[in-house]
This record gives C-alpha cells, sequence and structure tokens, in this order.
C-alpha cells in the first residue's frame, strides 16, 4: 500500500484540501489480478451456465457451486491463514465482489457470505471460535448468514425484540424471536444472530442450523434475486451453548454495525461490477440493433447515454478501489487480532467512504440498468435478453444494508459528530470557504485542471452549506432529514469527483495525457453533470437554511463561482467517449 493513503482521517475529503495519493486499479499487483482472473473464469465457466437453474431457485445447485468457489479460494480471501482462509487484501475482496457482481442471485449467496455472515467471527470471535467455524466458512462446507432484520425492526435495528436468557445450568443461552428477510436462511448451516440478553443488552451469537429451537419460515416471493435464499429465521426456546456467545454481552451493536460498514463497502463493489456488465450489454445491442438506415449506436443521443453510464462507472470504481486501499490500511494488520476494541474503531473510521461506496454503487447499478434497457427498446422487457433480470435484480441494493436513505443521514451526521466532540472547527473551515469563494482565481491552462479547481469548490460549498445548516439548527439539525439528505448529496458528489479525478491525474502523470484519453474524457463528462447538479441541490439547501439577504448573495455566490468553471465542448466531449467505447464495445479507461 501506498505510504501517502496512511493515516487519511475518515470523511477528511469533507473539510481538507488534500492531494493524497489514492489506490486505484492501475495499481492491481500480480496477485490481485491472480484472484480477479479466478473468479472471471469461475463466473463465466461454473455459474453463468446454470443461470436458468439458480433464477428457479434450484438450491442445490446454488449450494455445490458455492462450495466450488470455496475450493478455488474465492470463498477464503477474507479469512486469516491461519484459520484456513488466504488472508487476502481488502482490494482483492472488493475484485472478487465486483466480478461476482453481475450474477445476481449466486452474488447474492456469495457476497453475503463472505460479508456480512463470516467476518463478525473473522474480526470478534475467540481463537476457539475462528477454529471451529472459519476453515469450513472458507471451504464451503458451511454456508453463513446474517439475521438482524425482526418484523419490528429494520434502519432501527437495535430496537430488536429477540431475547436470549442463560438457562438455570449456565450452559446455553435460550433465544426466543423471528427474523427476518435473512439472506442464504434455506441452506445455511451457521446464523450470526442478535438478541437482547435479559431483555435490554444487545448481544450477538453464533447459531448453528441443527440448535434445538430453531426453524425456518417458507421462501419469500421475491421481485427478484430468486438465486438466493431469504427466509425467516425462527428461533422458539432455541439452546445455544454459551461458548457461542460472540463478542460481549451487550456489545453486539459494536459487531453489527461495524460489520455493516464492510458490507456497504462490498455492495458497492458488486453494484459497480454489475454496472460495467449492463453497459457492456448496452453497447453490444446498439452496436448491432439498425434504425433508420444505421446503428443506434451512431446516434448522438445514445453516444450521450452511453457517454453518462461510463463516466458514473468511473467514478465508482475510483471510490471503490480508493476506499479499498483506506480500509486496508486500516484493518489489515489486524487480521490475528484480539484487540476488539482496536479493531471496531478501525473499522468505524471510514465509515463515511462505506455509506458512499453502497449509496453510489447501488444507484450507479439502478440508472445504469434502467438506461441499458431503454437503449434494447422493447426487446429489453423480453426475459430473453439479460438485460431484464439485471432490471429487476438491481433494485434491492438501494435497500441491503441499510436503506439509501438511512446512510445518506449518516454521512453528514458523522461530520457534525466530529464538531460537536471540538475534533474539527467547522465555523473557521466555513469562513475559509466563503473568502476563497468571494475571491476566486480561475485560469485553466493544463490537463484536468478545471477538474481539480471543480474539486475544490464541491469542497467549499458542501461546506458552506454545512455551516449555514449547522447556524440555523445546531443540536436540532439531527431531525432536519431534508437538509441532511441534500448535504450527504454534495458529500457523495464531492468524494466521487475527487477519486476520479485524482485517479486520473495519477495515470496521467505515470503515463500521459495522450495515453490516458479515455480518463481524461471520463473526467471531464462527469465533472460537467455534475456542475450542473451541484448547482442545484446547492441552490435548494440554501433555501432550506437561509433567508433574506444572506440566502440571495449566497446562492449568487454559488451560480457565479459555478458558471465560472464551465467549459466549451460538453457535447462533443461525449461523442469522443462514446467513440471510445463503441470501438472496444465495453467499459475501457
Amino acid at each position: 500500500m501506498t505510504e501517502t493513503t496512511k493515516n487519511v482521517r475518515g470523511a477528511g475529503f469533507l473539510y481538507e484540501n488534500s492531494e493524497e495519493i489514492i489506490f486505484t486499479p492501475e495499481d492491481f499487483t500480480n496477485e490481485h489480478k491472480m484472484i480477479a482472473q479466478t473468479a472471471k473464469q469461475f463466473i463465466e465457466k461454473e455459474v453463468d451456465p446454470h443461470n436458468e437453474a439458480i433464477e428457479n431457485q434450484d438450491f442445490k445447485k446454488v449450494v455445490s457451486l458455492l462450495q466450488k468457489a470455496g475450493e478455488l479460494g474465492l470463498l477464503a480471501h477474507s479469512i486469516p491463514e491461519t484459520y484456513g482462509g488466504l488472508g487476502l487484501d481488502k482490494i482483492s475482496k472488493g475484485l472478487v465482489g465486483e466480478i461476482i457482481g453481475r450474477t445476481s442471485g449466486y452474488g447474492v449467496a456469495h457476497s453475503n457470505h463472505t460479508c456480512i455472515a463470516t467476518l463478525p467471527i473473522t474480526y470478534f470471535g475467540t481463537d476457539e471460535q475462528k477454529r471451529k467455524y472459519l476453515p469450513k466458512l472458507a471451504s464451503g462446507e458451511y454456508i453463513g448468514a446474517y439475521c438482524l432484520t425482526e418484523p419490528g425492526s429494520g434502519s432501527d435495528a437495535l430496537a430488536a425484540k429477540t431475547t436470549a436468557v442463560l438457562n438455570d445450568a449456565g450452559t446455553h443461552y435460550i433465544l426466543n424471536g423471528t427474523k427476518i428477510y435473512i439472506t442464504n436462511a434455506f441452506f445455511s448451516d451457521t446464523f450470526i444472530v442478535y438478541a437482547k440478553v435479559d431483555g435490554t443488552k444487545f448481544t450477538a451469537f453464533i447459531v448453528e442450523k441443527d440448535f434445538p429451537g430453531l426453524s425456518l419460515g417458507p421462501e419469500e416471493n421475491k421481485m427478484g434475486i430468486k438465486g438466493s435464499s431469504t427466509r425467516s429465521v425462527i428461533m422458539e426456546d432455541c439452546l445455544v451453548p454459551v461458548e457461542n456467545l460472540l463478542g460481549e454481552v451487550g456489545k453486539g451493536h459494536v459487531i453489527a454495525l461495524n460489520v455493516l460498514n464492510l458490507g456497504r463497502f462490498n455492495l458497492g463493489s458488486a453494484c459497480m461490477g454489475a454496472a460495467k456488465y449492463g453497459l457492456k450489454l448496452a453497447l453490444q445491442f446498439t452496436s448491432e440493433r439498425q434504425q433508420f438506415g444505421r446503428s443506434i449506436a451512431d446516434f448522438p443521443a445514445t453516444k450521450e447515454k452511453i457517454a453518462n453510464m461510463a463516466a458514473t462507472i468511473y467514478a465508482a470504481e475510483s471510490l471503490q478501489y480508493r476506499t479499498a486501499g483506506l480500509l486496508e490500511d486500516a484493518l489489515g494488520e489486524l487480521y490475528d487480532s484480539n484487540n476488539y476494541d482496536e479493531v471496531a474503531r478501525r473499522m468505524m473510521e471510514y465509515a463515511t467512504e462505506c455509506a458512499i461506496c453502497k449509496v453510489f454503487g447501488s444507484e450507479t447499478l439502478d440508472y445504469v440498468a434502467d438506461e441499458a434497457l431503454q437503449l434494447h427498446g422493447g426487446a429489453g422487457f423480453i426475459k430473453e435478453y439479460k438485460v431484464e433480470q439485471m432490471y429487476r435484480d438491481s433494485r434491492i441494493n438501494r435497500i441491503f444494508e441499510g436503506t439509501n436513505e438511512i446512510n445518506r443521514l449518516l454521512i453528514p451526521t458523522h461530520l457534525f459528530r466530529k464538531v460537536s466532540k471540538g475534533e474539527l472547527q467547522l465555523e473557521e473551515q466555513v469562513q475559509k470557504a466563503l473568502l476563497d469563494m468571494q475571491t476566486p482565481k480561475y485560469s485553466f491552462t493544463g490537463i484536468l485542471e478545471r477538474e481539480q479547481e471543480a474539486v475544490q469548490l464541491f469542497r467549499r460549498l458542501f461546506l458552506v452549506c454545512a455551516g449555514s445548516a449547522f447556524e440555523t439548527y445546531g443540536a436540532r439539525l439531527q431531525e432536519e432529514q431534508e437538509v441532511l439528505m441534500k448535504l450527504s448529496d454534495l458529500a457523495i458528489m464531492l468524494f466521487a469527483s475527487q477519486s476520479a479525478v485524482l485517479r486520473s491525474m495519477q495515470a496521467i502523470s505515470n503515463n500521459s495525457a495522450e495515453k490516458e484519453q479515455a480518463k481524461v474524457l471520463l473526467t471531464k463528462v462527469l465533472v460537467d453533470e455534475y456542475i450542473y447538479a451541484v448547482s442545484s441541490i446547492a441552490q435548494k439547501l440554501l433555501l432550506c437554511v437561509t433567508d433574506g439577504e444572506k440566502g440571495i448573495a449566497l446562492r449568487n455566490l454559488v451560480t457565479k463561482n459555478l458558471s465560472a468553471i464551465q467549459e466549451q465542448g460538453y457535447s462533443e466531449r461525449k461523442r469522443q467517449l462514446s467513440s471510445i467505447l463503441q470501438e472496444k464495445v465495453d467499459y475501457s479507461c
């Protein structure tokens, strides 16, 4: 990992003028490429030919495929070598997640198993628990599930009603309650279950499928991801040995919420990989389909759609692997650590970035799936074409791992928590941002100089809007969800655009602008779109949090600064970019 990514503060991109060197796909090692190639070959040779069986819920086939993945090490990347795994880095985790992301139901089963169903034991289990379960989870002998949601608690996970009471002999906890919408339920051997000891202390347990008192509800009839099992897990006086308590009594939230951070990162990778596949389907269809005497790909409206999809995917890819690098720096040395407090602290450090991975990745996939289907015309509505299944399967991702609304609320909340603790002097940052906006010096001569300045401006706008919101509402800001959501949108676009710009600048530095023409165009197209999007959101936000002459002055300042960084050639850049992609008939940068 690069030394310059060390000690990067979580959410620091929101208030620091950082020019850190980030991890990018151009930094993949031979080991990374080997695990990616293994995953790609597995998907193409083993999973793709059985898509119809998987869609028809042939769960025996799903389990057999998971076991084959285990034989290849594709379930073991995030398990230490000491316990039968490969102990690979978070980049490898992201790569495997990306590649299986397009396999819909199978990919959901695979990702769920390797992430939130296994990592609680990896990071918070005792040595005895790790030795008992991790080798089997790594090989696919055991499949795992994660049980958090209940009929009365979803986003408010700590409101769970499932109880755990120690029996008189002190040998077992007796669990009672129901968990719903549990992925992999039908074929799982282990369940990470959260229950309240004595009705109050939120605690995690490792529950095996054969423990007395555990049963399953019927299979849910879902809109999509049909190849993954989804059932209720019911515990009626379920006997769980005391040695299967995971972590500490009353500290289940530490495991649940921190592991979900990695789950959000993981989901972002899968969505980004699926989005790449969706773009490829669109490129293939539009290059083959003829209308009015020429291919659909030749029409300028098609070119604009293709360019916009590709630029968004480029941003998703850039921020995903940037976050992978940050997570590896934070957690890479902790595979065998028993210092659970330190593990939890480091998992929480990049909670903002992980939330953005989830939101941006899932919305990128939804956007690409919708546009790809539109470019297929009527054919996109027919099951014969793969984009139809992609469209159905993509929708769940905005709900998985905490809804996008909940994740949006988390993003600015983390920042304001730093302010309340005195870790960040927000007012100083806001005043500096205002001064820079009042005396702008926009002169662009070098490659991507405008785009670099746009990132700085997006940060200033975020700070000014955040400062205005905090000044207006103070402690009541947490209740102003419309304001928090708009602040989150600004933060997401800032992180996405900065990740793309930093990646492109590093690539140009290592090669040349001429050799990196695609990256330059991808970055320019992205920033072109964000200038208008940021302007709209900032204007609406300031209308919510300011009034009178001050509000008018701030909104005029936004318009003045954003107008100054607009650049001619808006449509031409998209046509150039689309031509590069159409030539390769694939996502390429």
